[in-house]
Parts: C-alpha cells; structure tokens; sequence
C-alpha cells in the first residue's frame, strides 16, 4: 500500500489553510491522510473523523462538547491523533507528518509527532516557532517554520508561507514544485488569540468582503512585533487592534511580551487603526512548572498542556490602561479605542473562569482618565466576541479607510 503524506489539523477552526496545504502536496503527486482534530462540525469531516480521534484520545465529541473545556479537547484530540498515528507508523503507511496552528494546533501536532521514528519527515507551521521550541520539538527531528501571520485565513502573505511548507514537505517525500497564483489586495493586520477567535474571524470575514486581504497574527510578542514590522515596511495599510494582550506579559513578566514599541507604530506611521483589549484579563505562562513561585496564589487557567493563564489583578488592569492610552496618544492620526464592557474575551465574561467585572472597571477608569481628545472611546455593553462588536469595529476601520478614497463600506 502506498504511504501517505498525514495532515493533523483542526477542520472546524482551519479547514481551507488545510485544504490549500492537501490540495498542493497532491499535485505534486503524493497522497494524503488528513487527520481531523476539530471538536466542533466542518464542511469537510477529514479522512479520519475527529468522533474516531476523539474516542482514540478516551473521550467523546459529544463528552467534549458538552464540557466545552478548551484545555481538555486540545489534550483529548492530541493523545487521539498521537494514538492513530502512531498506528499508522506500525502499518507502514506513513510517509511524512504535517500540521500547523497555534499554541493549541502546535501541542496537537507535535504531541503527535514526538512519537514517530527519526527520519520519517515532520513539519509544523506554527505561530510560536519562533520562540522555544523545546516544549514542543523535544528531542525529535521535528521541524518548526515560523507562520509570519496566525494560521487564519489564505491571503497572498499567507499563502506564500504554506506554499513553502507544503513543497518543503513534498521535496522530503519527493522532490516536485508547483506554482499558485493569489490574487493581491491591500493589507490589514489584526491579532488574535484562541479567546478572541470569534471577534476576530468575524471582523476579517467583513474586511474580505470589502476587497482587503486580513494578515491575522497571534499576540505571542513575536506576532505583535511582526505585524508592526510589516507596518513599517508599507505592507499594511490598516489596522484592527484586536488582542492587545502582550502589553500584559510585558507589564506582569510574562512569556509573550512584545516590544516596548508595540501598540505605537500604526500610530506614528499614520495609518487607519482601530484598537481593542483583547485577552488583556491575562499573562502568559507555558507549563504549569514554569510559572514563577512569586505566582503561586493568583488565579490560572490551564489553556493546553504547554500554556498557562494568570488572570490580571485590579492593580495590573488599571496599570495597563494607563500604558494603553498613554501609547494611543501619540498618534499622529485619529484612533479609535473599542471597550467591550461585557468581558474582554472568552474566559472573561459571566459565568466564565475569569470573568472579573472589577478587573474591567479599573482597566476602562485608567483609559477615560488618561485618553486624549483625539483618540475616540467607544463602550459596547456586549463581551468582545459578540458579532456587533466585530461589526463595529470593521465598520470604524472601513470608515477611516474609505474616507480617503470615497468608497462606500459594506458591513
């Protein structure tokens, strides 16, 4: 029987970046097993369902549904597709290994992965492989490429970067290089966590519409830092701030801080932005050992195995809006700040592990005591990943943009 290429990646969250990596390797000749690691429904179930990588990992989709724990699907599905694969070696029907995401796609690929033989090709496009990697390379010959942008959509940057990948992994198995055309649109940045996805997505969907390409980083430092860095070299023409969440890091002494330029650069270049505080409830950690002892009484959260959360303090909040508006105010142009009053992600809103009303109350007070007149404050009573606040926020952005060209937004 003929070996194939395995392709592990969650279809409910990245089916067309998936598809597109499937579709070039089987044009350069080889087959392909794709490995369905998602929770939630897809248009594509996969060659292997994510109901079998889900009984493989001692569970269920319908037991991992009705917990709706992202901590426990991400550990579930990873041991599941680890177990099928590792069957799949045993078979001999393995030629090569692909996945890609961020931290929770990556901890399902290379969980996977760190059980297959030396020598048989692995590859993992990740937002964090350019950070350590050892808590997911391990001692293996896994190999790590910086995604640039989050795994979030095929636009012509993207493209490139998965394109490269996937002849990457074909040229291991084979060798062959194939040629794909994408049209090019202007640019805008976003950022994005697993606790913002939903704003996020939602926002890039009507961005799209309106003829941009949504270069979408992973607020990891590095994914701020690289989205600022293409802000500088002219690539990005707008901006929707989403996930300011490394200010956090950088203020707390967590793991993804980013420059101490971040959340300035859009704003002295002059381009149109609009602002969020997305995932501001929380610092980042990676596995539980590693949080620092001066940690030990606050409030976490297990993300995945590899990341640990630790909500922000009243203290912290107040502190970080003062940072945020003291950044926004050197804009050279207008700003639009977006407070969603209802939670600032996922885990922070009603009746979730961080909701903190307090928390959001001091982070809200330090930005109106500190904002100046020409940065615009706008409070929405719903949580960010509410679709009006994405709509809004596409809205504000597209107004902005369009000003300067007189066209006419679609939201």
């Amino acid at each position: 029987m003929t070996k194939k290429i395995v392709l592990i990646g969650s279809l409910d969250t990245k089916e067309k970046e998936f598809l597109y990596i499937k579709g070039i390797i089987e044009e350069n000749g080889l087959e392909t097993k794709l490995i369905n690691t998602g929770v939630y429904p897809a248009f594509s179930e996969g060659d292997i369902t994510s109901e079998q990588v889900a009984i493989a990992g001692g569970s269920s989709l319908e037991e991992l549904r009705k917990k709706n724990d992202r901590g426990t699907a991400v550990t579930v599905m990873a041991n599941g597709a680890r177990n099928i694969l590792n069957r799949l070696v045993q078979e001999d029907k393995v030629a090569a290994v692909f996945g890609m995401g961020g931290t929770a796609g990556t901890t399902v690929g290379a969980t996977a992965m760190k059980d297959i033989p030396i020598g048989i090709p692995k590859l993992l496009v990740s937002t964090v492989a350019s950070g350590n990697t050892r808590p997911y390379v391990g001692e293996k010959d896994i190999i790590m490429m910086y995604s640039i942008v989050d795994i979030a959509g095929i636009n012509s940057l993207s493209s490139l970067i998965l394109k490269n990948a996937a002849n990457a992994l074909s040229g291991m198995v084979k060798g062959n290089e194939i040629r794909i055309e994408v049209e090019e649109k202007p640019m805008i940045g976003t950022t994005m966590f697993g606790v913002t996805t939903p704003c996020v997505n939602k926002t890039r969907e009507i961005l799209e519409q309106n003829g941009y390409d949504v270069l979408v980083f992973h607020a990891t430092g590095s994914g701020g830092d690289s989205m600022e860095a293409l802000i500088k070299e002219g690539f990005i023409k707008g901006v929707v701030d989403i996930t300011t969440t490394e200010l956090a890091d950088g203020l707390v002494g967590g793991i993804f801080k980013s420059s101490e330029t971040r959340l300035e650069v859009a704003g002295q270049i002059g381009i149109p932005q609009v602002v969020s505080v997305g995932a501001i409830d929380m610092v980042n950690f990676g596995a539980p050992e590693t949080v620092p002892n001066q940690f030990k009484d606050r409030k976490f959260y297990q993300h995945n195995p590899t990341t640990t959360l630790m909500r922000t303090t009243v203290e912290e909040n107040y502190k970080l809006g003062e940072i945020i508006a003291q950044k926004l105010n050197k804009s050279i142009s207008p700003v639009v700040l977006v407070f969603p009053k209802g939670g600032v992600s996922l885990l922070d809103r009603s009746g979730q592990p961080f909701d903190g009303p307090e928390e959001r109350e001091a982070l809200y007070t330090a930005i109106k005591e500190n904002l100046q007149d020409h940065i615009t404050l706008i409070e929405v009573e719903e949580d960010i990943n509410n679709p009006s606040v994405s709509e809004l926020m596409a809205a504000k952005l597209l107004e902005q943009i369009n000003a300067k060209k007189g066209n006419t937004t679609h939201v």
